[in-house]
This record gives C-alpha cells, sequence and structure tokens, in this order.
C-alpha cells in the first residue's frame, strides 16, 4: 500500500490554478480546515488576514472547484494503484442550506428547502479503508419541477437525474482502463439499479464490474406460465427457489432507523439472463447477471430485517464468489459514514457564503478533508503495525504524546496501533478493555487538539534536558 505523506497538505502538490500564490493559498486553507473542521471558515483561520485571504480565494474564479478535487483525485488514483482490489461506492446526500443558502441556490425536495444534492463516488479498499474521492456532482431543483418525475419516465437518460449513476459507473471504467493491474467494483444502492448501466457493462472495452441492490421489479426471459398472460418469470421469485449456497454474519453499523446489530444472513444466488424494461426491449438488449439474494434469519422484525437482491457482472462459480460480491456490497457502506463526517464532523450545512460557487469550492476543501478524517481512522485498524509518522509529523505526534502520556515521547515513532488511542484520548475517548477502537469522532476532535499542540511545539521546540 502506499502510504501518505506526513501533512494533509501534500494532497495538493499536483494542484494548478496557473499561479504559485493561488496554489499555496489552497494548501494554506486545507490544512487551516483540517486542523479545525467544525469550526466556521473564519474561525479555522487564526488571523483575520489569513481568513480574508481565505474568503478571496473562495470568491476567486480562477480556482477552479474542479482542480481543487483533480488534484485530490490524482492522489487517489495513486493509492488506488497499489490495490489488488477497490470498491467505489456511488451515493447521494442532501445538503440543507436552509435559511443561509446563497442567492443562487435553488430548492431540494420541496420549494420552502433550498440547498444542494450532492452525488459522490469514493474509493475504499473492501476491507473498508477509504482512499479518497473520485468525482463529485452538486445539483439542486427549480420549483416549476418539483413532483414531475413521473412525466420524465419516457425521457431519454441523459435528461434524468438519474442520468448521474451511469456517469459515475462510466467513470469506473475509465478508471479501471487508469490502473489495468486493479479490480475497481462500482457498487451503488437502489437508486443506482439502471438497466442501461448492465448494458454498458456488457458492450464496454474495459468494463469496471458493479454490484448494484435491486429496485426495480426485473423479469427472465421466460414467460411464466403459472402467471398467464403475458407475465415472465420474476428474478427475485426464481433465486429464492433455489438451494441454499452459504450463510455470512454481517455486523450492522447503527443507523437511524436501527441498532447496531450482528445479523446472520442465508444467501442464494443463481446466473442468469434478464429482459430488458418493457418499454425499452425493442431498443436495448438482454444482460446476463449473476443475482444474489441476501436475507436475514432471525432478526427483529421490526422493519429493519436484512433481505437485499444483488446483481452483479462478477462471477459465481463456487460459494467463495457468492460471498465475495456480498461482502462487496458490504464495503459499500462507509460511503454512508464519510456523508456524517461531512455533515457532522466538518458541519458544511453551516457554512454561509453568498455564491453557489463560492460553496461549491469550499464543499471540495472539506471533501478533502472528510477523506483524511477517515482515512486516519481506518488505517490505524488495518495498517497498526505501521509507524505512526508515516501519517503525522514529528511535531504532531511527538506533542500529543506529551500532552497525553505526560511523558517524554519515545525516540522512534510508535506504531499506529499505539498512538491512534492516544490521539483519541484528546477527543475523550476512554480506552477501557470493553471500549472498542476509537471512533472518527473522537479522533477529529483529537485531531483539533493536536494541531494546536504542534504550533506549540514548533514555536518553543521539544523540552531539552538539563546539563549538569
Amino acid at each position: 500500500m502506499t502510504i501518505e505523506p506526513a501533512t494533509i497538505e501534500h494532497e495538493f502538490d499536483t494542484i494548478d490554478f496557473g499561479h504559485k500564490s493561488r496554489n499555496d493559498r489552497s494548501k494554506e486553507l486545507l490544512q487551516a480546515l483540517f486542523a479545525n473542521p467544525q469550526a466556521s471558515i473564519n474561525a479555522a483561520c487564526d488571523k483575520w488576514c489569513a481568513a480574508k485571504g481565505a474568503y478571496r480565494f473562495l470568491d476567486n474564479p480562477k480556482a477552479d472547484s474542479q482542480e481543487i478535487l483533480a488534484a485530490h483525485r490524482r492522489a487517489t488514483i495513486k493509492r488506488i494503484k497499489s490495490q489488488k482490489v477497490v470498491c467505489v461506492a456511488q451515493d447521494t446526500t442532501e445538503l440543507d442550506f436552509n435559511g443561509h443558502a446563497p442567492d443562487d441556490v435553488k430548492c431540494l425536495n420541496m420549494a420552502d428547502r433550498r440547498g444542494l444534492y450532492d452525488h459522490s463516488s469514493v474509493a475504499f479498499t473492501p476491507e473498508k479503508l477509504c482512499l479518497g474521492v473520485l468525482d463529485v456532482e452538486f445539483f439542486d431543483r427549480s420549483e416549476d419541477s418539483l413532483g414531475k418525475g413521473s412525466q420524465r419516465k419516457s425521457d431519454p437518460i441523459e435528461e434524468k437525474e438519474s442520468f448521474r449513476w451511469l456517469q459515475g459507473y462510466r467513470r469506473c471504467c475509465e478508471l479501471a482502463s487508469q490502473c489495468p493491474e486493479t479490480q475497481v467494483v462500482s457498487l451503488a444502492d437502489r437508486e443506482g439499479d439502471i438497466y442501461d448501466i448492465f448494458v454498458e457493462a456488457e458492450q464496454h472495452d474495459n468494463p469496471a464490474d458493479f454490484v448494484i441492490r435491486s429496485k426495480q421489479v426485473r423479469c427472465l426471459p421466460e414467460k411464466d406460465d403459472e402467471a398467464g398472460g403475458d407475465s415472465y418469470k420474476k428474478i427475485r421469485s426464481e433465486v429464492a427457489k433455489t438451494d441454499l449456497v452459504t450463510t455470512r454474519q454481517v455486523e450492522l453499523p447503527a443507523t437511524a432507523q436501527r441498532a447496531a446489530r450482528m445479523a446472520t444472513l442465508e444467501i442464494r444466488a443463481i446466473r442468469t439472463k434478464i429482459k430488458p424494461p418493457h418499454a425499452r426491449r425493442s431498443a436495448i438488449p438482454e444482460v446476463t447477471l449473476s443475482v444474489v439474494l441476501v436475507q436475514e434469519v432471525d432478526g427483529p422484525q421490526d422493519g429493519t430485517d436484512l433481505n437485499w437482491l444483488l446483481l452483479s457482472s462478477l462471477p459465481i462459480d463456487d460459494y467463495r464468489d457468492v460471498l465475495r460480491i456480498v461482502d462487496y456490497y458490504v464495503a459499500r457502506w462507509p460511503v454512508e459514514m464519510f456523508f456524517r463526517v461531512l455533515k457532522s464532523g466538518c458541519r458544511v450545512e453551516d457554512i454561509q457564503l453568498k455564491t453557489k460557487a463560492r460553496l461549491i469550492r469550499a464543499l471540495m476543501f472539506y471533501k478533502v478533508v472528510a477523506w483524511r478524517i477517515m482515512f486516519i481512522t481506518f488505517l490505524g485498524r488495518e495498517c497498526p503495525e505501521l509507524p505512526c509518522d508515516v501519517v503525522f509529523s514529528d511535531a504532531e505526534w511527538k506533542s500529543v504524546w506529551k500532552v497525553a502520556k505526560e511523558s517524554e515521547p519515545p525516540k522512534s515513532a510508535p506504531e499506529l496501533s499505539q498512538f491512534i488511542p492516544v490521539l483519541a484520548q484528546l477527543g475523550g475517548y476512554n480506552g477501557r478493555k470493553h471500549d472498542g477502537p476509537p471512533g472518527m469522532e473522537t479522533i477529529w476532535r483529537g485531531t483539533r487538539r493536536m494541531m494546536d499542540f504542534a504550533l506549540a511545539w514548533q514555536a518553543f521546540g521539544p523540552p531539552k534536558s538539563s546539563v549538569h
């Protein structure tokens, strides 16, 4: 695995706004926002002159928001190339700026809710280490378009909001071409169940693989004689009739709808042809997919029991292949954590800027900040034996050790497994025997304090031993 430089501003090593001063300002702003992710932009900049420079930068049309993301994407692709398999999770979240929205920001799902939809593609390892953000699309809706989704069903996909999912898959195919030694797997929840993606995968010269949770009622090409008429066999019914392939236990994270729990899953699978949607069956071909049915056994029966129908381009030659599809889909969950870090950890919905362009530039910075928080959190779990100075500068880890441990830092950098809990202690982590590993919230709180300690360490230097 390629390990990151010690400080976050190295993520912008390739950034190019056409002038060195703008490039330098972007690195300074990124470091300031990372040092205090929950603060306002004004508060994150320690001096008024720095805050004024930050606002001028965000107002500068030459500071292209796409270049902010592109620099991070280039660094992300370097990390991707060091992996055998990378999962790219697409998802959409709402950013609600109601009450302080920029003048040119339109609606979310209602006329009195103003904000942006954020559709992001984020790369993870199958072990859930966040490698970076590959693509972001922000969009809003005009008032006269609300409630008219059903009227647009017959429109070309290029004119629908759902086109973003197909675009995201196409970019995964581009990524697969850029990283030929890495298997790229595109992941999507129910909104990504779009037949055009299945066709694209079969017709593309260098397709990315995909695992998508089914939303639509999809059919086999064979008629359903029992149902009669013009009915076709349903894929969910057909896979449910097959023998059990295997079982699997999955740890479910807590959500607003459920508490965290360990779920026991029964898994069935078939490889079959899928019939195109009725309205388009003369225009597009049938496709062949792996279909995996995942059903929770002895669940709480409160509406949160798992019942997934997964559609995939991946083979299912044996039970290990089937489990791999399930595991890859589970690797999609961290994208929801990513959005939680962005909204709760970085408080991006509190940003107050006058124009959409300024807001989007700021959001691109916070995308990189949210990635870094997740990267540090999970790197300590996936690579616990690494010395912490591959991620943290000497001033950062030594000052944290001195304050938290109340002792001199060791001569060589401790392993991440030792240092991350020490950092998290500064954010309220207790580290008791029954506690799990530090979470993202305690780590980002600890990081905020670490940056202050590091500045003091650099200003006043490490304590010197007395000479006798």
